[in-house]
């Protein structure tokens, strides 16, 4: 009876914030112009972002998995680093590399890319907050496939590469999918790197702290539902359905 009691308060505990939500603060407030903007450009941005990490981190993610020794340690501590800096730190990092007055920044303006709150600076500092999650999840889900079903894969004939696209990930899909669902949240939930880098165009969380600053609670609480549902149901669904598994 006491554990029962103690792991109700514990999830009685966890659920309160939604309470607030249902309440909506008091009230609710339509969407205004520049909350659809930053819908819009979170979106966006994270799909654009989702991209790209697919098409670098799947490769690494590989790499992880597979490879041993000090080049293999190093690497993965690289992808860590970003993953457990603070993120107000590491936007500060970024903003001094990729900012217009240092060499990169310089670079990268010359092809006409600035990366100071611009739609460009944002999906960068989208990559950097979600790549490493998706990363170190996808490692995790392909190390979980057996080396030796590759191998029988090569010794019928198939390339490395061949082996690993028709046998290594359609094996962890479940995995990956998971992996890059995370990512999803990580990118559209970043704040601390974008305040820096990307204020502008503001994202779903720069403009929430905007307008409770500007307007207070009451007015945030449309854009949080929206922020929510693009957000929470399909990392949801994929654990509950390992869970289930």
């Amino acid at each position: 009876m006491l554990r029962a009691g103690f792991l109700l308060f514990v999830l009685a505990f966890l659920a309160a914030p939604l309470s607030g939500l249902a309440s909506g603060g008091g009230g609710w407030m339509a969407l205004s112009r520049q909350d659809w903007d930053s819908i819009a450009t979170s979106l966006l941005g994270g799909a654009a972002a989702m991209a790209v990490i697919i098409l670098v981190g799947t490769p690494l993610a590989f790499y992880l998995a597979r490879a041993r020794g000090r080049l293999a340690v190093l690497a993965e501590a690289v992808v860590l680093m970003p993953m457990l800096m603070p993120t107000l730190a590491l936007g500060i990092l970024l903003a001094v590399v990729y900012g217009p007055a240092a060499p990169l920044g310089r670079a990268f303006s010359a092809l006409g890319v600035t990366l100071t709150n611009t739609p460009a600076a944002f999906l960068l500092a989208t990559i950097y907050a979600a790549l490493p999650t998706y990363v170190i999840a996808a490692r995790g889900a392909l190390a979980q496939v057996p080396v030796e079903y590759e191998e029988l894969a090569r010794t019928l004939g198939d390339t490395p590469r061949a082996a690993r696209l028709r046998v290594t990930l359609p094996l962890a899909r479940r995995g990956l999918s998971a992996a890059l669902s995370l990512a999803w949240v990580r990118a559209l939930g970043e704040f601390g790197i974008i305040l820096i880098v990307a204020y502008y165009p503001a994202g779903m969380p720069v403009q929430l702290w905007t307008d409770v600053q500007d307007l207070g609670l009451q007015a945030v609480f449309p854009l949080v539902a929206v922020f929510l549902l693009v957000t929470l149901p399909v990392p949801l669904w994929l654990g509950l359905r390992a869970r289930m598994a």
